[in-house]
């Protein structure tokens, strides 16, 4: 669920994660961010921000869930800004099965774009605030290459080995 929100007290915990300590950050019980460190574009904790962990108890409930093999789909109320172009990225993201990929290229058919708009689809993707939950991890270059992830490549490639998608690598 989306909704917007914007004159409530903002809040925030933290939990930890095998990509690392996780921020949340949320509004009336509704997740407006997720994000990992040395993510581009995360936010940054602020003086007037509350730290509630309980706040966020059902999306630590889920995301522990998720991490330990036994949560496919997340089911959590979303406050997130952005354009309706985004929204709407955003959207067709969140329809991607867990465990599979879609190229840029077909989630901007599936939108109506056209083909040289295509960077415009990673753009949105790139503006997501929802990392993990909203799964933009499982768009893929058209040549199976993991391109562009907000929290970094590495992670990308350990989510989709995570869900199947990818098999792990030896090293």
């Amino acid at each position: 669920m989306d909704t917007h929100t914007d004159t409530d007290t903002t809040t925030f915990t933290t939990i930890e994660s095998p990509l690392g300590e996780l921020l949340l950050v949320g509004r009336a019980g509704m997740l407006t961010s997720l994000s990992m460190p040395g993510q581009r574009t995360a936010p940054a904790v602020r003086p007037d921000w509350q730290r509630d962990d309980d706040a966020f108890t059902e999306a630590t409930t889920q995301l522990t869930a998720y991490f330990a093999g036994r949560l496919t789909r997340f089911d959590l109320r979303f406050a997130t800004d952005g354009t309706d172009f985004q929204r709407r990225v955003w959207q067709a993201v969140d329809t991607i099965p867990y465990g599979t990929t879609t190229t840029y290229g077909t989630l901007a058919a599936q939108l109506g774009v056209a083909r040289a708009d295509t960077p415009a689809v990673g753009a949105a993707l790139g503006a997501n605030p929802l990392l993990i939950v909203r799964p933009c991890h499982r768009v893929i270059g058209a040549d199976g290459s993991m391109r562009g992830y907000a929290g970094g490549v590495d992670r990308k490639v350990r989510l989709l080995t995570h869900e199947g998608a990818l098999q792990p690598t030896l090293v």
